[in-house]
């Protein structure tokens, strides 16, 4: 993450380029405008020109008014400020929470994973923030700075691969959250088996690294309820015996995308002490092929005590989600939001643009909705019939896994399987197939792993319950 300096006025030897953050031509300082008129500039949403021999950039906001639109300016700022490594924005002038969302926006666009790289990627490491009152700035910055935190995490996560992110050290980095008060419990293959947790039992039968159940609590300063997370966290899926084809399975290292959002939501609510009691309950398995695999056919007894009748081992992710979802019940939660890069169907369905928002609960399926609105992380709301549950009915157990042949709504069967273990509570479910992961770079991230919902979790409770 960059390093973010509250700054008053720019370094006496400052020769980092400068951003001026204008909503439109008219604004362009006199001595300027000469210049901006040749580049073009306007000062629409997004634009960034480069006057390199002044070290200036002309940062175009429009008629930003969002924190969101802040934070887009903040981004296209980073991503044309080339391999700098240090840069500053002029926020002086602007309201404390504008000139902190700048510089979000900035360290989500200038994320990189250098980790296994000889040399580190090029980019830019600081940020000067320049602002007329940086103690008046700084609450809003240490906001937003945890979201940022939160989703760099999910994404540092999901960009790990499989050979090092096993289900062991995807549990021992949850542990680490311990250091900013976050308390974690793992629950290794004997605990899962006492709990009767077959669905997730099955699905890492077949790998060398056993499955793993995190619960993660942040425990907040307020007498409620909490609020219940609860991600699939698949290390790798090959589909098990049901294997996939070779074509593009190596992006499936990134199958435990939602339970990263989750583990990154704990830590932004940690990070900003949030009052609102939560907890996340994240499913850790590999879906691997091996003498113990589970097959098609089989019959799984889940912890809820309902059978489950497995129809592909490639649907591998709505058996963990089962049972972590059935586990959270415990906790008698006031709300229940699962994510998960559940289905291909979703992403025919809504492409990149958006994730798909099911649930029991109308109030509850608007906030995610508003959430995802405020952080650039939408959601499109879709249906559970009374079909999709009929089309789960089994000849041998209380219900199936899913259907087979061609043009099924798979999204909507998961959602109707899932739905069967939630509970009483409100529930969400979020199916991220398609927007955790990023083809071409966005206002705010680059090509890779997007760290979607970390965000929205952490604005879903900060809006809804911390009042």
């Amino acid at each position: 993450m960059l390093t973010v300096k509250l700054r008053r006025a720019p370094r006496e030897d400052a020769r980092a380029p400068l951003a001026l953050p204008l909503p439109d031509a008219a604004a362009v300082p006199s001595a300027l405008r000469a210049a901006a008129e040749a580049a073009g500039f306007t000062g629409a949403a997004g634009q960034a020109v480069m006057l390199p021999e002044r070290g200036l950039m002309l940062l175009g906001t429009g008629a930003a008014r969002r924190s969101l639109d802040w934070e887009e300016a903040g981004g296209a700022a980073a991503a044309a400020i080339g391999e700098a490594r240090r840069f500053a924005i002029d926020a002086r002038g602007l309201a404390p929470g504008a000139a902190a969302s700048l510089a979000a926006g900035a360290c989500l666009r200038a994320w990189r994973f250098s980790r296994y790289r000889s040399e580190p990627a090029p980019g830019p490491r600081r940020l000067d923030l320049l602002v007329d009152d940086p103690e008046a700035v700084a609450p809003h910055w240490s906001r937003a700075a945890a979201g940022v935190r939160g989703c760099l995490l999910a994404r540092d996560l999901a960009m790990e691969p499989a050979n090092t992110l096993t289900t062991r050290a995807f549990a021992a980095r949850l542990e680490a959250l311990a250091e900013h008060g976050i308390a974690v419990d793992v629950l290794g293959r004997k605990r899962l088996a006492r709990e009767g947790l077959g669905g997730l039992l099955a699905v890492g039968g077949g790998s060398e690294t056993p499955p793993r159940l995190a619960v993660l609590r942040w425990r907040g300063s307020v007498a409620a309820a909490p609020v219940v997370f609860v991600g699939k966290g698949i290390c790798f899926d090959t589909g098990g015996i049901s294997i996939k084809g070779a074509a593009g399975m190596e992006a499936m290292k990134a199958d435990m995308a939602g339970a990263a959002a989750c583990a990154g939501a704990m830590l932004a609510l940690a990070l900003r002490r949030s009052p609102a009691p939560a907890i996340a309950v994240l499913a850790l398995a590999e879906n691997a092929v091996g003498e113990r695999s589970y097959r098609p056919g089989d019959v799984l007894r889940m912890g809820s005590g309902r059978t489950v009748e497995v129809v592909d081992t490639d649907a591998e992710g709505r058996l963990v989600l089962a049972d972590a979802l059935h586990y959270a019940r415990q906790f008698r939660p006031q709300a229940v939001l699962d994510l998960a890069t559940l289905t291909g169907s979703i992403v025919t369905a809504l492409g990149s643009h958006r994730a798909g928002l099911f649930g029991t609960d109308a109030g509850l399926l608007a906030q995610a909705a508003a959430a995802g609105e405020a952080v650039g992380e939408p959601l499109w709301p879709m249906p559970i019939g009374e079909r999709h549950r009929e089309d789960l009915n089994s000849a041998i157990a209380d219900l199936k896994q899913c259907t087979t042949g061609r043009l099924q709504p798979d999204a909507c069967h998961a959602a109707a399987f899932l739905r069967e273990f939630a509970g009483p509570a409100p529930w969400a479910h979020l199916d991220i197939a398609g927007v955790d992961d990023r083809a071409e770079a966005a206002p705010l991230g680059p090509p890779g792993p997007s760290g979607f919902g970390a965000r929205l979790l952490d604005a879903l409770v900060s809006m809804y319950f911390e009042h």
